[in-house]
């Protein structure tokens, strides 16, 4: 049986305390590894190159999804999958063994694999509270894209897509501090999404009707204790608190801004050249296709 390739596609922006652990957990399966850099000033490129990978520097285009879809469009991406990782993810062992056999044995009619996320917070793995996620994060080469979405962007693409039994890892080694500030600019750009109703799953959907600020009050009780986030002790807490409660409390007053702001009524959706304008002053650029 023929070994399938596998191209990884790295977005970066001062990513040093993470580059290494994320290029040396895929090399043992990756054909290729291009990391595409946004002028980062923290030495991250030449880690990235002393480890075998294709640094290109492009600069930010004011969302993620744009970036990636920039590298799809004008790397030299020789593999049969395309692999996408961010630089504080990074793949188990059991996927490392696992994938090429598992990749190798997929007909012409798959386009797109699943694999499970993993998280990691405070140091402590996070087992309760969300269930299982899976998102597309593989898929081959020339039949797949990122869709346009400020937020939990996905791929989307062109043919079946099958769950591998894997897991990538998010595991961020940055502090609280960092963290805070992150999901601040996180924030808005979700209330934007959901500004636009810009999400059609079930779920997004019945948690976008329910009474602003109150929401994420159910969201945090629903994760904590329905889905026994507690198990997973003091770390577990803070991670729910702070992702579950806190950080949907703070997009909730970013729309409630943006209403403002906008001067929106009853509801209504935003002229999209008025909330372009607005989030251009904010260094955010709207997808196209929103």
């Amino acid at each position: 049986m023929q070994s399938p390739t596998l191209s990884v596609v790295i977005l970066t922006y001062n990513e040093r305390l993470h580059i290494r652990r994320c290029i040396e957990r895929v090399r043992p399966v990756a054909t290729e590894i291009f990391v595409v850099d946004c002028h980062s000033t923290d030495g991250t490129q030449e880690i990235a190159r002393d480890l075998g990978a294709t640094v290109v520097e492009h600069d930010w285009p004011g969302n993620q999804a744009a970036q990636f879809n920039w590298a799809l469009d004008n790397l030299p991406l020789t593999g049969d999958w395309v692999l996408r990782l961010d630089a504080d993810e990074y793949l188990d062992a059991a996927t490392l063994r696992d994938l090429p056999a598992f990749l190798a044995g997929q007909p012409e009619t798959v386009a797109g694999v699943t694999l499970r996320l993993g998280r990691v917070f405070l140091g402590r793995p996070m087992r309760h509270g969300l269930g299982t996620i899976r998102l597309t994060r593989l898929f081959r080469r020339d039949r797949g894209r990122c869709e346009g979405k400020l937020m939990d962007e996905h791929i989307a693409v062109r043919g079946e897509t099958v769950d591998f039994a894997g897991t990538f890892v998010d595991h961020n080694l940055n502090d609280l501090s960092w963290w805070t500030r992150k999901h601040d600019g996180y924030a808005l750009r979700e209330a934007v999404d959901l500004l636009l109703a810009n999400d059609a799953t079930a779920k997004k959907q019945f948690y976008r009707r329910l009474p602003m600020f109150w929401r994420a009050a159910v969201y945090f009780v629903y994760r904590y204790v329905v889905r026994l986030g507690f198990l997973d002790g003091r770390e577990g807490f803070l991670w729910h608190f702070l992702q579950g409660w806190w950080y949907r409390t703070l997009v909730d007053a970013k729309v409630l801004e943006l209403h403002k702001c906008l001067k929106l009524t009853g509801g209504g959706k935003p002229s999209l050249s008025a909330l372009r304008d607005l989030l251009k002053e904010k260094g955010i650029h709207l997808p196209d296709e929103a």
